[in-house]
C-alpha cells in the first residue's frame, strides 16, 4: 500500500458544489456590475459607428481576451487544476507546488513569446482580423497600436490563472472570484477623467495592462496566504509538465470553441462600422449568466470530479453532474428568456447615452436576441467539459469544438450575406447547441453520465417557469411607455434606467414564484442547497490557523 504523505491535502467533501459556486458567483456578480459600469463609461465616450476609436479599442480588447479565455481560463486551467488537485491529495503540498512552479516557468515563457511575436507581427495580423479596417487607414493604425499595448495582458493572466488554480484546488474561492474585479476598477479609473474618444481609448488600453499586473500580484499573494509555496524557477520541461502540455494542446481548442466562434464573428463584423461595439454590448449581457452560472459551476465542479475519480466515488460524480446541470439550467434558462423577451429594452435602457445612439442600441438588441437562445448552450458546455477533463480526456471535446467552429464559419458566412449581421449571432448560438448535443451523446454512450429521471423532470419544470417569466418581461417591454410615464412625472433624469431595473427586479421576483409553483425547486431544496454542512469545503492547509 502506498503511504500517504504527511502534508497531503484532505480531499474536498461532498455537498460543497453549490456553496462554492454561490461564493464564486456572488463575487463574479460584483465584477460584472463593475464591468457594466466600465462599458457604460467607455461606450458613452467612444460611441459606436461615429468614431474610429470605438472599433479600434474593442479590437485591441479582443486579442488578449481571446488568448486569456483560451489559455488562462480554458485549456490551462483544465490541464493544470486536476493534476495539481490530485497531487495535493496523493503526494502532498510540496510535490504539488514543485509541479506548479515548473508549470509557471513553462507557461510564462510560452505566453511571453506569443506576446512578443504578436506585437511584432500586429500589422499583418490586423490585416487578416480586421480587413474591413483597411478602407480607413487611421482606424487601422489606431487598432494596431492599441492592440500592441494590451497584448502583455496575456502573460499576466497566465500567471494569475496558475496561482488562482492553486486556490481553486484548495477550495479557496474568494480571491479566485474577486481578482477579475481589478480589471474593471482600474479601467474605470483610467477612462472616467477622459473626454476625447481617442484619448479615452488609449487610457483604457493602458488600464488593461496595469490591471493585468495587479491581478497577477493579488493571486500570488492569495496563493501564498493559502499555504502554497510556488517560487520562480528556471524553465524545466519535466515529464509532468509535458503531460500537462499534451493535454493543453487539444484543450486549447476544446475549451475555447465559443471564444473562437466569437472571434470569427468579430472578423466578419469588421465589415460593418460600429458592429464590434454592438457585439461587445450584446456580450456584456449574455456573458453575465455564463460567468455567474457556467464558469462558476465549472470552477467548483472540476476539482470535485477530479477528487471523486481519484477515490473512485462514482455516485458522487453522478450526483455532482446532475446537480450542476439542473442548477445551471435553473439560472440560464430564465436568463435566456429575459434576453429574448426584452433585448432592446435592456440595450437602450442601459447603454443609450452620449455617443451611443438608440440606433446602436437597436442593432445591439438584434444580436442579443439570437445570443439569448444560445445562453443555455454556452452554460452547459462549461458544465459538461469537466466530465471529460477530470478524466484526462481533452481529445473528444477538441473534436466537438472543431466541428462547432466549422459549423459557425459556414453558417456565419452564409447567414451574414442573407440575414445580415444578425446571422453572425445565430450561427454562434446554433454551433454551441451542436456541441452540447455531441457531448451529451458521448457521455451517455460511454455510461459516464446519463441525467436521472428526477433531473430531467426538474429541467422540464424549470423550462415552464422560464417561459412564464419570459412572457411577463416581454409584455413589460411592449408596454414600456406606460411603465415609464409615472417615473417621468417624478424624475428629471434616469427614467428609462430605473424602469428597466424595475422590470428586471420584477422578473427576478416572479421567476422563483413560478419555479416553486411548477415544482422545479421546493423551498426545502433551496434552503438545503446552500446550507453549510460539516466538511462542505476543502480543509485548510495544516500550517494555517
Amino acid at each position: 500500500m502506498t503511504e500517504t504523505p504527511a502534508d497531503a491535502q484532505p480531499p474536498a467533501k461532498k455537498g460543497g458544489l453549490l456553496r462554492s459556486s454561490a461564493i464564486f458567483s456572488g463575487l463574479t456578480l460584483v465584477s460584472r456590475f463593475l464591468g457594466l459600469a466600465r462599458d457604460l463609461a467607455i461606450t458613452a465616450r467612444l460611441g459606436a459607428s461615429q468614431t474610429i476609436a470605438a472599433d479600434a479599442y474593442y479590437t485591441a480588447l479582443a486579442f488578449p481576451n481571446l488568448f486569456r479565455r483560451m489559455f488562462a481560463e480554458g485549456a490551462f486551467a483544465a490541464a493544470f487544476v486536476p493534476d495539481y488537485a490530485k497531487r495535493l491529495v496523493a503526494e502532498g503540498k510540496e510535490a504539488a507546488d514543485r509541479f506548479a512552479a515548473d508549470a509557471l516557468a513553462t507557461m510564462a515563457a510560452v505566453t511571453i513569446a506569443i506576446t512578443i511575436a504578436c506585437q511584432l507581427a500586429m500589422p499583418w495580423i490586423m490585416t487578416v482580423y480586421s480587413y474591413g479596417f483597411l478602407e480607413d487607414p487611421a482606424k487601422f493604425k489606431l487598432a494596431v497600436i492599441l492592440t500592441q499595448i494590451t497584448m502583455p495582458y496575456l502573460p499576466c493572466m497566465v500567471i494569475a490563472a496558475l496561482f488562482a488554480g492553486t486556490l481553486q484546488a484548495r477550495g479557496r474561492f474568494i480571491i479566485y472570484g474577486f481578482y477579475p474585479t481589478l480589471l474593471n476598477v482600474v479601467m474605470l479609473a483610467a477612462v472616467l477623467p477622459q473626454k476625447d474618444p481617442t484619448t479615452a481609448a488609449y487610457a483604457a488600453s493602458w488600464g488593461v495592462l496595469v490591471a493585468g499586473v495587479s491581478q497577477a500580484a493579488l493571486c500570488w499573494w492569495g496563493a501564498h496566504r493559502s499555504g502554497a509555496r510556488i517560487h520562480p524557477r528556471h524553465l524545466r520541461l519535466t515529464g509532468q509538465v509535458k503531460t500537462m502540455l499534451r493535454r493543453m494542446v487539444p484543450g486549447v481548442i476544446a475549451s475555447s470553441a465559443t471564444q473562437i466562434n466569437l472571434f470569427i464573428s468579430a472578423m466578419l463584423a469588421s465589415q460593418v462600422a460600429g458592429m464590434r461595439v454592438w457585439l461587445n454590448v450584446a456580450e456584456r449581457f449574455y456573458q453575465l449568466p455564463l460567468s455567474l452560472v457556467g464558469v462558476a459551476i465549472g470552477v467548483a465542479l472540476l476539482p470535485r470530479l477530479s477528487t471523486a475519480l481519484q477515490v473512485e466515488d462514482k455516485d458522487d460524480a453522478q450526483g455532482a453532474m446532475d446537480q450542476a446541470v439542473v442548477f445551471g439550467l435553473a439560472l440560464s434558462l430564465p436568463a435566456a428568456a429575459a434576453l429574448m423577451g426584452m433585448p432592446y429594452y435592456l440595450t437602450d435602457g442601459f447603454f443609450t447615452r452620449g455617443a451611443f445612439t438608440s440606433q446602436d442600441a437597436l442593432d445591439s438588441a438584434k444580436l442579443l436576441f439570437h445570443y439569448g437562445w444560445g445562453v443555455p448552450a454556452f452554460v452547459l458546455i462549461k458544465i459538461l467539459q469537466p466530465a471529460f477533463f477530470a478524466r484526462g480526456d481533452t481529445r473528444n471535446p477538441m473534436v466537438y469544438s472543431l466541428i462547432s467552429v466549422a459549423v459557425n464559419i459556414a453558417l456565419g458566412v452564409a447567414l451574414f450575406f442573407t440575414m445580415g449581421f444578425q446571422g453572425i449571432a445565430f450561427a454562434t448560438a446554433a454551433a454551441s447547441w451542436i456541441t452540447v448535443f455531441q457531448m451529451v451523446a458521448y457521455l451517455r454512450a460511454k455510461s459516464i453520465w446519463t441525467p436521472s429521471k428526477r433531473a430531467v423532470g426538474k429541467v422540464v419544470r424549470v423550462t415552464l417557469a422560464s417561459v412564464g417569466m419570459g412572457v411577463a418581461v416581454a409584455l413589460a417591454s411592449h408596454f414600456r411607455p406606460a411603465l415609464e410615464a409615472p417615473l417621468a412625472s417624478m424624475l428629471r433624469h434616469g427614467t428609462k434606467e430605473i424602469a428597466v431595473l424595475l422590470v428586471c427586479l420584477a422578473g427576478a421576483a416572479l421567476y422563483p414564484v413560478l419555479l416553486f409553483a411548477f415544482g422545479g425547486v421546493t423551498p426545502r431544496e433551496a434552503r438545503a442547497a446552500f446550507r453549510r454542512r460539516k466538511g462542505d469545503v476543502a480543509a485548510p492547509p495544516a500550517d494555517l490557523p
